[in-house]
């Protein structure tokens, strides 16, 4: 439990259909001088970071992990019938 402490909040709610309800952004402490509208231009420069970097990369690591899991428990499994 956190107390005695109080952040600013930025809650970005898409319109249209997207595959998010919405997105927080917590300001950091220094950045009360910066005005809402820049504020809310970073949010959207920092998601749209976000989405880009996940986009090719995410099937890529999903495959791989489900293939090396695949191949752990094919292992295991041979293992248990020849010893």
């Amino acid at each position: 439990m956190v107390k005695g402490i109080s952040k600013q909040v930025i809650m970005v709610k898409p319109q249209g259909e997207a595959a998010f309800e919405q997105a927080i952004f917590i300001v950091k402490d220094g950045a009360a001088e910066v005005t809402e509208l820049e504020l809310l231009r970073q949010a959207g420069i920092a998601a749209a970071e976000e989405k880009g970097r996940h986009d090719g990369k995410k099937s890529l690591y999903d495959a791989a992990a489900f293939l090396s899991g695949a191949g752990l428990v094919g292992l295991s499994w041979l293992l248990t019938v020849l010893l």
